[in-house]
């Protein structure tokens, strides 16, 4: 069985993480996702180690994660809606200046963005991971 992951659901209150980013439009930006995550997920946020905003779990081979989430890092806005459905590609096409990786969207500051898009991309995305990972 594979370890489980060091990234693990902490007590960390997640206002107090966002009021710490110095940065004011990466923490302004960081208020804006965790609102959006939230009313896409209907789940409360909740800090995964001490970077990552997550919104409910599921159970993977290699441990829990976060369904979806984000992590309001010094170089750009890590998002975590990417679930390799083919359902995000016209999405992205549309979303505005952006890079990805395999489960991450990077958008340098959410005014390069369109936020209709990136909300649909969180809710397919969502929707996805529950037909996935089934509670």
């Amino acid at each position: 069985m594979a370890a489980e992951p060091k990234t693990r659901p902490t007590d960390v209150p997640v206002a107090d993480f966002i009021a710490s980013i110095e940065h004011p439009t990466r923490r302004a930006d960081a208020e804006v996702v965790c609102r959006m995550l939230q009313e896409v997920s209907g789940q409360p946020p909740v800090m995964w180690g001490d970077a990552i905003v997550g919104f409910g779990s599921y159970r993977s081979p290699t441990g829990d994660w976060p369904r979806i989430g984000f992590s309001p890092r010094k170089a750009n806005l890590s998002l975590y809606v990417l679930s390799g459905s083919p359902d995000v590609a016209p999405l992205l096409a549309k979303l505005g200046k952006h890079k990805t990786s395999v489960a991450c969207l990077y958008v340098n500051k959410l005014a390069d963005v369109d936020l209709d898009v990136l909300r649909e991309l969180a809710a397919t995305t969502w929707a996805a991971m529950a037909r996935k990972y089934p509670t």
